[in-house]
C-alpha cells in the first residue's frame, strides 16, 4: 500500500484519538498532535493497521479475482513511517473447476414392483394392532397364552419392582426365558417365586446385570382374537367401502416408499459418479466445517436416543482424520451441486420456501409469522432455499439420468 495512503489513515486515526482523549492539562480534544502521536503510538499503530491491512488484501485479491475462504492468516507485516505497507498474507480460495458432463449419468434403477405378500403383509400388521385379548376360562398357562400378572420383587434389587397388571405371552421369543419356563403349568390365582437374571446390556439400567428374585401371582388367561380382513374391516379403517379399496391404497403406499428408496439410492450413485468424474482440491476450511457439521448431527441423534453427548470426549484430531474423506466427498457434492443447480436456473421459489416455514411453524406449533422470524434472524431461511434448490436438482438429474436394472435385478 503506498505510502501516502498509509498517512491519511494515520491522519484520520490521530484526529478521532485526539477527540476522545483526556490529557492533564488540555481540554478533551485539544491536546496536541504531536503528544498524541507520542503518548499513543501503539495504539495508532495499531488502529492503522487493523484498518488499512483489510483494505489492502481486499485490494489485492479482488484485483486477481480471487473468491478467499475464511480469514487470511497474515505474517511479515513491515509497517515504518515513510514507507509503503508490505505483509504477506496465506490463505485458501474456492475452488475453480470446469463442469464435465452431468447429464445421462448411468445408475442402476428400476420401477420397484409390489408383490401381493406385501400388502397382506401391512395388512396383517394394522390387524395385529387392532387385536383385542378375551379372558378365556381359568386353566394352567401354555405356550401361546397371554398370561395377566401381578408381578413384584422379592430380592436382588435397591428400588422394589412392583407391576399390578402385567401381559406376557408364554414361549414367546420377547419373554425372558425365567418367566415363561416358571409360569407355563400355573394357573390363576396361583403363584410362584423364582429368579431372573437380566443381561449386563438390559435397557432398564437398575436391572442390567442384576438377579432378581420375583413373586408373580397369574390373575387370567387369555387369548389374541384378530379381526378378519374384509370389507367390514376395511371400513372401520377410513374411507375404504370394500377390502379391494383398502388393498389398492395400501399398494400406491407401499410403491410410494419403495420409489422413494429406490430413487434415494439412485441419487447417492449420480453423487458418487460426479465426485469421481471432477477431480478439484477443496479448502480445508470447508472439510472442517463439513466434519464439525457430520459430528454435530451425531451427536443430536445420540441425544434423541436418550445418550447425553456432555458425557462423550472427542478427540478431535482422530474425529477429522477418520472423517476426512468422507467429509471431503461431501463437500465436492455440494459444490458441484450449486454450480450444477447454477448453469441450469435451479432455483427455490419463494412458494417453496413459504411451504417448509410453514411445515416448521405447524410442527413447532407457533405462528408463522413467528417461526419465520426466527428462521430469518438466524439465517435458516437461506439454508432452506439452498436445501430446496439441491433436492431439486437432485431431481433434475435423477431425470436425466441414464437408468438400467442391477445385474440381480436383470430378467
Amino acid at each position: 500500500m503506498p505510502v501516502a495512503e498509509i498517512d491519511q489513515e494515520t491522519e484520520r486515526v490521530v484526529a478521532d484519538i485526539q477527540k476522545k482523549v483526556k490529557l492533564p492539562g488540555f481540554r478533551p480534544g485539544h491536546a496536541p498532535l504531536s503528544l498524541v502521536k507520542t503518548r499513543f503510538a501503539g495504539d495508532i499503530r495499531q488502529d492503522v493497521l487493523e484498518k488499512v491491512v483489510p483494505r489492502a488484501f481486499r485490494a489485492a485479491v479482488d484485483k486477481d479475482h480471487l473468491q478467499v475462504v475464511g480469514q487470511p492468516d497474515i505474517s511479515d507485516v513491515h509497517f515504518h513511517a515513510g514507507e509503503p505497507l508490505k505483509f504477506k498474507a496465506e490463505f485458501e480460495v474456492a475452488p475453480e473447476f470446469e463442469l464435465g458432463e452431468y447429464r445421462g449419468v448411468l445408475v442402476n434403477y428400476s420401477e420397484p414392483e409390489v408383490l401381493d405378500e406385501e400388502i397382506n403383509k401391512r395388512i396383517d400388521e394394522v390387524r395385529e394392532q387392532k387385536a383385542e385379548y378375551v379372558n378365556e376360562d381359568p386353566r394352567p398357562l401354555a405356550d401361546g397364552d397371554y398370561a395377566v400378572i401381578s408381578l413384584e420383587s422379592v430380592s436382588g434389587v435397591a428400588e422394589k419392582v412392583s407391576q399390578d397388571e402385567l401381559m406376557i405371552k408364554i414361549g414367546d421369543e420377547a419373554t425372558m426365558a425365567a418367566f415363561s419356563e416358571n409360569l407355563r403349568g400355573v394357573p390363576p390365582e396361583e403363584s410362584r417365586e423364582f429368579d431372573v437374571t437380566y443381561p449386563e446390556d438390559y435397557e432398564r439400567k437398575t436391572l442390567a446385570g442384576r438377579t432378581v428374585r420375583f413373586k408373580a401371582t397369574v390373575k387370567a388367561v387369555r387369548r389374541k382374537e384378530l379381526p378378519e380382513a374384509n370389507d367390514e374391516f376395511a371400513k372401520d379403517l377410513g374411507d375404504y367401502q370394500t377390502l379391494d379399496e383398502l388393498k389398492n391404497a395400501v399398494r400406491s403406499t407401499i410403491q410410494r416408499e419403495k420409489e422413494y428408496r429406490a430413487q434415494e439410492d439412485a441419487k447417492h450413485q449420480l453423487i458418487d459418479r460426479l465426485v469421481d468424474a471432477h477431480d478439484f482440491q477443496v479448502p480445508n476450511i470447508y472439510v472442517d466445517r463439513q466434519i464439525e457439521m457430520n459430528v454435530e448431527n451425531q451427536l443430536r441423534s445420540l441425544a434423541a436416543q436418550g445418550v447425553d453427548p456432555r458425557g462423550i470426549k472427542l478427540d478431535w484430531t482422530k474425529v477429522r482424520e477418520s472423517q476426512k474423506d468422507k467429509a471431503t466427498r461431501d463437500v465436492k457434492a455440494s459444490l458441484l451441486l450449486d454450480k450444477i443447480g447454477e448453469r441450469e436456473a435451479i432455483h427455490a421459489t419463494q412458494e417453496e420456501v413459504d411451504k417448509e416455514v410453514q411445515r416448521i411453524a405447524r410442527q413447532q406449533r407457533e405462528a408463522v409469522a413467528v417461526t419465520r422470524a426466527k428462521l430469518q434472524k438466524d439465517g435458516t431461511i437461506g439454508r432452506i432455499a439452498g436445501h430446496i434448490r439441491t433436492e431439486k436438482t437432485l431431481n433434475f438429474l435423477f431425470e436425466q439420468a441414464r437408468k438400467e436394472a442391477a445385474p440381480s435385478e436383470s430378467k
